[in-house]
């Protein structure tokens, strides 16, 4: 088995996810900046934004209709507006916004583990933003039925590491005929995770790939905002449902 040790990993995967002219001192409407963030709900349809950096923007305006979910991430494409005001770090205008694939780990029992399945998935990156554990990935895909992609605590398992959670990071591909290949991204919140009287847990999370198990050693610190990340992050060609 290889293991990959891993805080934050950014690796450049077809298309990048990028940021073109957008930094805190220019508001020219002309710049913008593409950021995964949470979403954070106000009422009324009304919505702010957390950044993994910790910085939180306020959308004074939107050329999107966009409806807003508790616990959703997103791929936000914005402008920056103002700098800080009224308790946020901007006021920015919401270019596009897209959801991205965002789930609760379940335990893996014996009752599903037929239907969380153990096909072969190439993980591209893994790291922790935010609270939530983002996952660049890329499985092969044939038409049949929506993958099913999950991060499970396999009960079943004997093996545990001694001072880090075991997760493993499954898919099901339904037995779909591998016809094409496509990028996917999939975020998993990590708050149930913590363990009280610490500010940190490790996470060792095993991924069956077409090479083997590869496992991946992150840490989830919590309440603490990421290392900036915008320059090199993979934008996938799908983040929803669409396939998995």
């Amino acid at each position: 088995m290889r293991k990959t040790v891993l805080t934050i990993v950014i690796v450049s995967v077809g298309i990048l996810l990028s940021t073109i002219s957008c930094d805190d001192n220019s508001n020219s409407l002309g710049n913008f900046g593409i950021d995964i963030a949470t979403v954070l709900p106000e009422g009324e349809n009304a919505y702010s934004l957390l950044l993994d950096n910790g910085k939180r923007l306020w959308p004074s305006a939107s050329a999107v209709n966009y409806t807003p979910a508790y616990n959703q991430r997103v791929f936000l494409n914005y402008t920056v507006l103002s700098d800080a005001q009224s308790g946020y770090d901007h006021y920015i205008k919401v270019n596009d916004i897209w959801n991205i694939l965002t789930k609760q780990a379940i335990d893996l029992t014996a009752q599903n583990q037929d239907s969380i399945g153990n096909d072969p998935v190439k993980a591209n990156a893994i790291w922790v933003g935010g609270d939530y554990l983002n996952v660049s990935f890329m499985f092969n895909y044939g038409g049949i039925q929506p993958h099913a992609i999950n991060l499970v605590k396999n009960t079943l398992s004997s093996e545990a590491s001694p001072d880090a959670i075991d997760l493993e990071f499954r898919h099901n591909a339904y037995q779909s005929t591998e016809s094409k290949l496509y990028e996917g991204f999939v975020c998993f919140d990590l708050k149930p995770f913590r363990v009280n009287n610490t500010d940190s847990v490790k996470l060792s999370i095993k991924v069956k790939e077409w090479s083997g198990n590869t496992t991946y050693d992150v840490v989830y610190k919590y309440n603490q905002a990421s290392v900036e990340t915008r320059t090199e992050m993979p934008i996938p060609v799908i983040s929803s449902n669409e396939y998995y």
